[in-house]
């Protein structure tokens, strides 16, 4: 069996991580990140790297996990980071597999974002919307209500305003 590396946590300075949040795997997360209690992040199939300023509330999961057809054990895949952006905010109960996350996004409660889906930045998954496409989603695309219906906002989203309400 092949030795695996040590997987570690870095967090930066100006971080909040709260010690009921559950982290896994070598995970990196960028300075005024808030982790709240309960919330799970999991590094399983490579690192994730969360940037500056995101919120990530209770029972929240963000996990780069191996896609279904790989398991661990089949001929050592190569490591896929996750990279998560800044000003990001995982509200309560959602579920994140999302590869590659730009900036400002909202995942809304209970909804779910697959592997194969990118982000880019200003967008709103709506709450219990259901994403598990291939896809790239449009700049400040808002997917809302039971049939995930679209639209794209016509103003961006201010920077910093989404977690840092005055």
């Amino acid at each position: 069996m092949a030795e695996k590396t040590q997987k570690s946590v870095k967090i930066a300075p100006g971080a909040v991580v709260c010690v009921e949040s559950e982290i896994r795997g070598d995970v990196t997360i960028g300075p005024r990140t808030v982790i709240h209690p309960k919330a799970r992040i999991i590094a399983e199939a490579g690192p994730i790297v969360i940037g500056e300023g995101n919120l990530i509330e209770e029972q929240a999961l963000i996990i780069n996990a191996y896609p279904d057809n790989i398991t661990p054990d089949t001929e050592d895949p190569e490591p896929k980071p996750m990279i998560i952006g800044t000003n990001n905010v995982f509200e309560v109960g959602c579920y994140s597999q999302a590869m590659k996350m730009g900036d400002n996004n909202v995942i809304e409660s209970k909804a779910y974002v697959g592997r194969n889906v990118i982000l880019t930045s200003g967008c709103i998954i709506g709450a219990c919307c259901n994403l598990n496409t291939f896809e790239v989603i449009p700049e400040n695309t808002v997917i809302y209500g039971a049939d995930c219906l679209r639209r794209v906002q016509t103003e961006r989203p201010q920077e910093d305003a989404v977690c840092h309400k005055n």
